[in-house]
C-alpha cells in the first residue's frame, strides 16, 4: 500500500554546516580568481548551489564572507610549517618547490595579490596574515623582534612567489628548484636563525 506525505510531516531540514561549508569553499575560489572588488555574491551563490540570501544569513555580508575566506586560506601551513627544527631549510625548499614550474598554485598569495587594491579588503588580508601565518612564523622563530623578523621572512616569500610565478623574471623562473632553495636558505638564515643586531649607518 502506498503511503502519502501529510501536512503533519516536517519538511526535510537543510544541513546548515554543509551549506555554510559549500558557500565558504565557493567564496575562496571566487575571491582568489577575481579579487574582492570583482567577486560577485551571486556568482558565489551559484557556485555553492544556494541563493544569495543564504550568504547574508550565514556570513552577514560580502565583507564578512571575505574575512572567513581569508582565514580559510591563511590558517593552514603551506610554505611556513609547524616545526621549528630545520625551519630555514624546510621553508626555503617548500617555497622553491611551490613556485617551480608546474607547481600547485598558492591560493593565499593569489588572494592577497588580487584583493590588495581595495583598502577594506587589504585590511582584512593584513589581519589574516598577522593572525595566522605571521603569528605561526614568529612563534617558530622566537627571540627578539620575532614579529618583525617573521614579517620580513614573509616578504621574501611573497616577493619570490610574485617574481617567479606571476611576473616570471628570466633567471629566477628558469633556475633549478635546488639552487633557488639554497639561495633562499642563505637569505632566510638571518631572519629565522639567531641573527645579531643589524647595524645602521650613522649620520
Amino acid at each position: 500500500m502506498l503511503t502519502r506525505m501529510t501536512a503533519d510531516q516536517p519538511p526535510r531540514r537543510r544541513d546548515a554546516a554543509a551549506t555554510r561549508e559549500a558557500i565558504l569553499t565557493a567564496a575562496v575560489v571566487e575571491f582568489t580568481e577575481h579579487g574582492y572588488d570583482r567577486a560577485g555574491v551571486r556568482r558565489i551563490a551559484e557556485r555553492a548551489g544556494v541563493t544569495a540570501m543564504l550568504i547574508n544569513r550565514y556570513f552577514g555580508s560580502k565583507q564578512g564572507l571575505f574575512a572567513e575566506a581569508v582565514d580559510r586560506c591563511f590558517a593552514p601551513p603551506t610554505v611556513v610549517g609547524t616545526e621549528s627544527r630545520g625551519l630555514t631549510e624546510i621553508m626555503a625548499r617548500s617555497l622553491a618547490e611551490r613556485t617551480g614550474p608546474g607547481a600547485e598554485r598558492l591560493d593565499p598569495f593569489l588572494l592577497m595579490l588580487r584583493s590588495a587594491s581595495d583598502p577594506e579588503a587589504a585590511g582584512i588580508v593584513r589581519r589574516g596574515i598577522e593572525a595566522h601565518v605571521g603569528a605561526r612564523l614568529a612563534d617558530l622563530i622566537g627571540g627578539p623582534e620575532a614579529e618583525l623578523r617573521a614579517q620580513l621572512g614573509l616578504a621574501l616569500a611573497a616577493g619570490t612567489w610574485l617574481l617567479r610565478t606571476v611576473v616570471g623574471v628570466g633567471a629566477l623562473e628558469a633556475a633549478d628548484d635546488g639552487r633557488v632553495a639554497a639561495l633562499l636558505a642563505a637569505m632566510l638564515e638571518p631572519v629565522t636563525g639567531e641573527a645579531g643586531p643589524v647595524r645602521t649607518p650613522s649620520g
